[in-house]
């Protein structure tokens, strides 16, 4: 279906010179694949905004793949691999249900389904049951810091999204990308935990500049407003039996196939896909579209061998990073 190449796919030369059979067999189940026709811009993709029309196609399928291989590189832990590679249970939209779920502050409420996911699909249990390999090792890669960790600190999850944006809104070039990539190891922070840290301090400053642009992109009006205006339209959906809470585990052409049946949301949909610019207010509107959105606040404060985090090694970086986590999104938006 995709006529593009994946953002990320010059990433992958670079994530890791060595792809265990084991993960490439998983990555092509079924449970994996649907994964393809799902993005990573959380339905962004779909509406009119300049930031978002001319972008690469970027899937949570190939945002799992990197995660995998980037665990790999670093680990030569299958099962921490497998872990990254197991985000089988992102929703149509991604994170635009955690807005219908009430979670969007959190992004973690569609996280529980992956357990029961994996033990449902045929073809992942009997690969794991050949190799020896329990559900309980695989589902959660929360518990291995170096697929995943708090806020702040740099994770294979977060480096993968990271660099792949980078390059989808030009916030960074392939150069640097391998450069931060070929900069970083499995250190110790202080906590004494594993941690993903760069040798270099200006390698690491540069990455959390950059990420922080990023990081202002993922959290912007446009974004967080689109996203809050799509789950409105989800849960209308639902409402007039159109789609099914199920159905959100399919795929987007699916889901979208499905909007479009019913003439009135159709009219919502083709509202939400003319969506160009936000309007700003301090004061709250009358009438419909007006929304008032608070933001997760994403942000990356890397480590460096010997110097600790950006932040607390140069003055300038807190700075920006406090800056970045104290914005007020006490307003309200429409959308046209």
């Amino acid at each position: 279906m995709r006529k593009l190449p994946p953002v990320n796919e010059a990433l992958f030369e670079i994530y890791t010179d060595e792809v265990p059979g084991l993960l490439r067999e998983l990555a092509h189940t079924p449970a994996l694949a649907r994964l393809k026709d799902v993005g990573m811009n959380c339905g962004l993709e779909y509406t009119s905004f300049p930031l978002y029309c001319d972008l690469k196609p970027y899937s949570r399928y190939d945002h799992s793949v990197g995660v995998a291989y980037i665990i790999w590189h670093f680990t030569r832990d299958i099962r921490q691999a497998l872990a990254g590679l197991f985000h089988i249970s992102t929703p149509v939209f991604a994170h635009v249900v955690d807005f219908l779920n009430g979670d969007h502050l959190t992004q973690e409420s569609t996280e529980e389904k992956t357990e029961k996911m994996i033990r449902e699909s045929k073809e992942i249990m009997a690969v794991l049951d050949r190799e020896g390999i329990s559900v309980a090792e695989v589902a959660d890669y929360h518990q291995y810091p170096v697929a995943d960790n708090p806020s702040g600190r740099l994770s294979a999850d977060r480096l993968e999204y990271t660099l792949g944006n980078f390059l989808n809104f030009h916030t960074g070039t392939l150069e640097d990308c391998v450069r931060f990539y070929r900069d970083l190891t499995v250190g110790t922070n202080e906590y004494g935990e594993p941690e993903l840290v760069f040798h270099d301090l200006e390698n690491a400053r540069s990455f959390a500049e950059k990420a922080l642009v990023n990081s202002v992109i993922y959290s912007q009006d446009e974004d967080r407003y689109a996203m809050e205006y799509l789950a409105g339209i989800l849960r209308k959906a639902m409402n007039r039996r159109v789609l099914y809470y199920e159905d959100l585990w399919t795929t987007e052409p699916e889901v979208i196939a499905r909007l479009k049946s019913d003439p009135e949301i159709l009219r919502e949909w083709e509202k939400f896909g003319g969506f160009s610019r936000v309007e700003k207010s301090a004061e709250k509107q009358t009438g419909d579209g007006w929304l008032k959105i608070d933001a997760k606040r994403r942000y990356i404060d890397p480590y460096t061998e010997g110097c600790g985090r950006i932040s607390e090694g140069l003055a300038e970086m807190k700075e920006k990073i406090d800056g970045y986590r104290n914005l007020s999104y006490d307003y309200y938006l429409k959308g046209y």
